[in-house]
Order: C-alpha cells, then sequence, then structure tokens
C-alpha cells in the first residue's frame, strides 16, 4: 500500500503544478485519501467483505467528495485532480499515470449486467465534468475533452471532445494527424 500511495505521491509532484511538497500532498490532497481509502476497501471486497468495504468507501466519500466503488480496479499513478464529484463504478478499470479532473463519471447506463463501467488505459488525461458511460475501451494516450460524453470505444491516441465525443485529432507515430469525425460514424 505504502509504495502504491508513494507513486501516487510522486505522479502528483510531477504533474501538479500547485503542489509544493510530498507531506503537503500526503496530508491536504483528497486524491491520495480516496486512494488510501480504496486500496483498503478493495482488498475488504475481494475477501467479499461487502458491506466493510462499502462503509470505508462511503466514509472516504464524505470526506473527500470522492466516490470509488471498492469493486473498481485503479492502477499505478493515479491523480483526481480537485477530486469533487468523481464516481468510479463497480466493474470500472483504470490504468496507470491517468488523471482525472473534478466531476468525472466512470459510469454505467443502466443497460448491462456484468461489466458495465468503462476501461481506461494508461496515461490518459480525462478532463472535468466528463461522463464516460457503459462497458467501453478508453485507449491508451488518449484525451478526452472538459464535459465530454463519452458513449463508445476510444482508440490509442486519440483527443475527443463533446456530447456525443468525437474524435478531433489522433496520434500514429509520434506524429498528431488532425482528425474530425464522430466515433464510430
Amino acid at each position: 500500500m505504502f509504495k502504491k500511495i508513494n507513486k501516487d505521491i510522486e505522479f502528483i509532484m510531477e504533474n501538479d503544478p500547485a503542489a509544493r511538497s510530498k507531506i503537503e500532498v500526503l496530508l491536504l490532497y483528497p486524491s491520495v485519501h480516496a486512494r488510501i481509502a480504496h486500496i483498503i476497501s478493495h482488498f475488504l471486497y475481494r475477501y467479499k467483505l461487502f458491506f466493510t468495504a462499502r462503509l470505508i468507501s462511503q466514509i472516504a466519500r464524505f470526506f473527500t467528495g470522492i466516490e470509488i466503488h471498492p469493486g473498481a480496479t485503479l492502477g499505478d499513478c493515479i491523480l483526481i485532480d480537485h477530486g469533487m464529484g468523481v464516481v468510479i463504478g463497480e466493474t470500472a478499470e483504470v490504468g496507470d499515470r491517468v488523471t482525472i479532473y473534478h466531476g468525472t463519471t466512470l459510469g454505467g447506463t443502466g443497460k448491462d449486467t456484468g461489466k458495465r463501467h468503462p476501461t481506461v488505459g494508461n496515461d490518459v488525461v480525462i478532463g472535468a465534468g466528463t461522463k464516460i458511460l457503459g462497458p467501453i475501451n478508453i485507449g491508451s494516450d488518449s484525451k478526452i475533452g472538459a464535459n465530454s460524453v463519452v458513449l463508445k470505444d476510444v482508440p490509442d491516441g486519440a483527443t475527443v471532445v463533446g456530447v456525443a465525443a468525437k474524435i478531433v485529432k489522433i496520434r500514429t507515430d509520434n506524429k498528431e494527424e488532425k482528425i474530425v469525425r464522430s466515433i464510430h460514424q
């Protein structure tokens, strides 16, 4: 647990210009507090201690404004910037080095059973107010613009914006190529 939290703190120090020291990040960043609670609640959830796991996640939600279901799987180096209003659903999977801004939902549509929430790749930036809904995949190295509503898969290296989200840029072979088309036209 300590290694995971230390990785998060280092990632926050690298990516948040407002972060002045590791001790400040540890003591004052709700992202770190929510992650600590999630690590504990996820451990309990895996051992089928569902009530205790949910209790811990709800207490963390009360104190941080960040709701991470104990069943969600989160990778290393997660930055939930500002945090308030972030919701991460039970079957969501979040990769490594992911930045999530306030007001983001990684949720379900209510139509699916089993895997109901998104899978987010590595090195992804998710803008404020974004809603990513359903059992879809967000490719690695992608960017989701603020207030976008994403209902379909996003390929690796893509930048998507809008309601419903459309690809506005996609990176191939380390070059950025502009594209203006909807996801899965």
